[in-house]
């Protein structure tokens, strides 16, 4: 029977993949997702609303987009942390004692954080936030292996699905909640309880299991410099059309992830108050995103990856227009439910497809760091290359922008038919759900 006539005989019903989310371990993927989407707005659109609001002018605002740039090179340090164990912490296990170790030292970045002065002193908090992004980076580094190891591979898609409903929360709490907060508090305070938040992540980290995989033990060091730092690369590297993937993994979300930076300063422009912000693209937002992202875990499982992958992508395209048509209407918060809803179910469907293919590309040997330069190739889309989007938005009217934006997501749709025709039975995955391999 050949691979594609083998996988088709394990699609699964829609209880079938919907029962996976009842799995104990997708509690753990649950709340280490809240880990890691929690510091990511915090270099992202929380920033921009905080720069906004201290009257940073666009242009700025754009470049402060590059203090995330540790996100997008992640995969230099990855070797360490996925081949090496940690003195004391290490009897925790690999995973978990760099976890551990890692949020202990974000959540006082996080803390500092709320100590700089954007208006009088920039630079001060620009390196806050590059600090702030390296740890995260870090944290990510280690919850993505994390989640791959510990999950059967009929699992992965759902175990996707999980981190991004974690993974919202996260961001509802960073998004809407800081910004709210900040409505009352101080910026000192607001960054106080997101770093108390990040604590009780790592106390939580001292209670999951230690993935259960084999590691081969090196005892020279040069053996273990190769096996750490060659070998991840070079596995990848002989794979068929691999270079398409990487593309394709840096601009599927490009055009998506170009909009998103200025989505705050837009709303601001267009008259929305913080509680509104907060309200519609937050927590709103944050629940449509949930909704997409449950649903893209299960027809990834029914109908297979790649296609869930176009659908997705298609969607999340079409749902920048909707941004185009408020920025017409103006502070019309009925429009701003629809664009909101539309870009969110869009934004779950996609990620929930890309974080499960990602997932699979992964060798087992070299989860972290494999895991690690796909993650860091995606992350150029949102920071250095997404550093025009306020030059850009600043000399286009916003109706414009928002059009152009989903013209960037051309690109990465062609690259996923070239990766639809190259492996028809998405052959080149080690780790997906062998009933997305159609």
């Amino acid at each position: 029977m050949s691979n594609a006539e083998s996988t088709v005989t394990k699609r699964r019903s829609w209880g079938e993949a919907l029962a996976v989310y009842l799995e104990p371990r997708q509690l753990i993927i649950l709340v280490m997702g809240f880990a890691s989407g929690l510091p990511l707005l915090l270099t992202l659109s929380t920033l921009s609303y905080w720069l906004k609001k201290e009257g940073t002018d666009l242009t700025t605002i754009g470049l402060f987009g590059a203090a995330g740039t540790p996100y997008a090179f992640k995969f230099v340090w990855s070797p360490a942390i996925d081949q090496v164990d940690l003195p004391l912490l290490g009897r925790l296990g690999r995973r978990k004692s760099w976890l551990f170790l890692i949020q202990l030292c974000l959540a006082a970045a996080i803390f500092a954080l709320g100590f700089t002065d954007p208006a009088a002193n920039p630079y001060d908090t620009a390196l806050a936030v590059v600090v702030l992004a390296f740890f995260s980076a870090s944290q990510d580094i280690v919850i993505d292996a994390y989640r791959i190891e510990i999950l059967t591979a009929e699992e992965q898609a759902a175990g996707a699905a999980t981190t991004q409903v974690g993974y919202r929360i996260g961001l509802l709490l960073a998004g809407a909640g800081a910004v709210a907060l900040s409505d009352f508090v101080s910026w000192t305070v607001v960054f106080g309880v997101l770093a108390a938040c990040i604590l009780a992540a790592a106390v939580f980290t001292l209670f999951v299991p230690e993935p259960q995989v084999e590691r081969p033990v090196v005892a020279d060091y040069r053996a273990r410099l190769d096996e750490g730092l060659v070998q991840p690369f070079v596995e990848f590297a002989q794979r068929r059309g691999w270079i398409v993937v990487l593309l394709f993994v840096l601009l599927y979300k490009f055009g998506d992830a170009f909009g998103g930076f200025l989505a705050n300063p837009f709303y601001i422009d267009m008259g929305f108050s913080g509680v509104e912000i907060a309200a519609f693209t937050k927590i709103y937002g944050i629940l449509a995103t949930v909704v997409g992202g449950v649903a893209g875990g299960a027809v990834v499982a029914r109908i297979g990856l790649f296609r869930t992958l176009m659908i997705g992508g298609v969607l999340q395209a079409l749902s920048n227009l909707l941004f185009s048509v408020l920025a017409l209407k103006g502070h019309d918060l009925l429009w701003l439910g629809i664009a909101i809803t539309g870009d969110n179910l869009a934004g779950g469907v996609a990620a929930a497809a890309f974080v499960a293919y990602l997932s699979g590309l992964c060798n087992r040997a070299f989860t972290a760091t494999q895991y690690a330069l796909l993650t860091s190739f995606m992350a150029q889309g949102r920071t250095l290359m997404s550093t025009p989007s306020g030059w850009l938005a600043k000399h286009l009217d916003w109706p414009e922008f928002w059009a152009s934006t989903a013209v960037m997501a051309i690109p990465g749709l062609l690259l996923l038919v070239w990766l639809m025709r190259l492996y028809p039975d998405e052959s080149h995955l080690t780790s997906a759900p062998a009933a997305a391999r159609t």
